[in-house]
């Protein structure tokens, strides 16, 4: 019985490799299994979901899977369908112990996006019912945590920790985009989650900033400018201050020379 089922997938690969369709793995517990394996346990896996928009969160997110009930399903999460990342989202939070930590506008306005999400994925970790022993994270940035992290590039693809996370964090923050939309009507965040799409480039452009942008995206920066030049700081004009100094530095000698008897 084994056998015919290996067959049928088999046969179902080379169908589809022959009609050009190329099969994506999904994520798997591999290296999950091996710590546990290696008596290192509890294992999470953390991911973030919005570095890219122009405005709204960082979401960050931290799951423990029990190994004996691990969602079917679950992949990257922009291999998904919003209506199969809601599904999954209800099927991991009932069987995983799971984190979220948000990074606002105004702390990736002082911080820069990549240490925002940083300390939110670590402030994820943190948070979990149970500290892990060892995490897993999306990327090439490890975290500063009490226990072993490791970073792995297209994790979401890979560690399917790091897959669960990456649908805790998006549901999580697209539901928020979605309340901030009736807070500040206009913008379109229930369509394009904040994203620099031409819908939301014409809104800021239109309307200006509202307070869920981030201030230093250049979109943002050139909105601000338009609507609110006053809030825009610009940088000193090196030239101009060179040219000036020679100038007064010329009328001073002039003055001089002329006083001189």
């Amino acid at each position: 019985m084994i056998r015919d089922k290996s067959a049928r997938k088999t046969k179902v690969a080379l169908a589809k490799a022959a009609k050009g369709v190329i099969a994506v793995a999904r994520p798997s517990f591999r290296r999950e299994r091996a710590l546990i394996k290696r008596g290192v346990w509890p294992v999470a896996g953390c991911d973030e979901a919005g570095r890219g928009p122009l405005a709204g969160p960082v979401v960050a997110a931290a799951v423990i899977l029990d190994p004996d009930r691990i969602p079917r399903g679950i992949d990257d999460s922009k291999r998904l369908t919003a209506d199969e990342r809601e599904k999954l989202f209800d099927k991991i939070c009932a069987t995983a112990q799971v984190s979220v930590a948000i990074a606002s506008p105004a702390r990736i306005d002082r911080d820069n996006i990549l240490r925002a999400s940083l300390w939110a994925l670590k402030r994820a970790v943190v948070a979990l019912p149970n500290a892990p022993r060892h995490v897993f994270v999306d990327g090439r940035d490890r975290l500063d945590t009490a226990c072993d992290c490791e970073a792995v590039i297209g994790g979401d693809g890979i560690v399917v920790s790091i897959a669960a996370a990456s649908i805790i964090a998006k549901v999580t923050r697209d539901r928020l985009m979605c309340a901030l939309a009736q807070d500040c009507p206009g913008y379109g965040f229930e369509q394009h989650k904040g994203y620099a799409v031409p819908e939301h480039l014409d809104a800021l452009d239109r309307l200006g900033p509202s307070i869920h942008h981030r201030s230093f995206f250049a979109p943002v920066v050139a909105a601000r400018e338009k609507h609110m030049p006053w809030t825009v700081e610009r940088e000193p004009d090196l030239f101009a201050a060179e040219v000036e100094a020679e100038v007064q530095v010329e009328v001073h000698t002039e003055v001089n020379a002329a006083a001189t008897p």
